[in-house]
């Protein structure tokens, strides 16, 4: 689709025999270690968002999660903040841990960006990080709604998950990154210049998310 909307004509077998005479391949998934703190005890709460992945503008539906990038300096932790409509990552931050405030700067972030109106729904599953006292105040200030998966279900946030299939498989796996610095680079430019602006999503009907959003979105 990408070298379609290019103006290239070309089918499948095509890009299969030119792949295979320039010895690409396509990269593949590993396996995903959680990187979230669990408490105790679960903490109470509804999955309101029920594995409903689909949100009629912007902004309804956000869901969040973090994951890990490994560097030869030591481990990076990524949170982002996903907009369910468009697949947007309207929100992100790294560092070098994965204590709870940073999840409130990639929030934050994605506060600042999209001002929400009240009732949107944030979903996250049950880790310390997303219901501590701090993160969960934010919810009041601006009416956000909660919904948190059930424990240990993966499926309840799958978009988040497939986002970090995709950015591992098409970015970090990619890579030797000598520096937390290094990788912070990379990963901006992935988000920030292809993910958001370029890359086309089959379940937006081949458009970037950003396009998607500039075509479809009401107010």
């Amino acid at each position: 689709m990408a070298l379609r909307g290019q103006g290239l004509r070309c089918g499948r077998a095509r890009v299969v025999r030119l792949m295979q005479q320039l010895a690409l391949q396509v990269p593949f998934n590993r396996r995903r270690i959680s990187t979230t703190q669990a408490k105790q005890h679960d903490p109470t709460g509804e999955n309101k968002l029920n594995r409903d992945f689909i949100a009629q503008q912007p902004n309804q539906k956000w869901l969040v999660d973090i994951t890990y990038i490994d560097t030869q300096e030591g481990t990076l932790y990524l949170a982002s903040v996903l907009d369910v409509f468009s697949r947007k990552i309207v929100g992100w931050a790294m560092a070098d841990h994965m204590r709870d405030k940073l999840m409130q700067a990639a929030l934050a972030m994605a506060l600042r960006a999209r001002q929400p109106q009240p009732g949107l729904l944030h979903h996250s599953d049950r880790g310390a990080q997303y219901t501590s006292a701090d993160y969960q105040a934010v919810f009041e200030k601006f009416g956000i709604q909660v919904s948190l998966s059930r424990a240990h279900n993966c499926f309840d946030n799958a978009p988040m998950e497939s986002f970090w299939g995709t950015l591992k498989t098409e970015c970090v796996y990619r890579h030797t990154f000598h520096t937390r610095s290094e990788a912070k680079n990379v990963i901006f430019a992935y988000l920030e210049v292809f993910y958001n602006r370029q890359r086309l999503h089959s379940t937006l009907g081949y458009l970037s998310p950003e396009k998607f959003e500039r075509v479809h979105a009401t107010s």
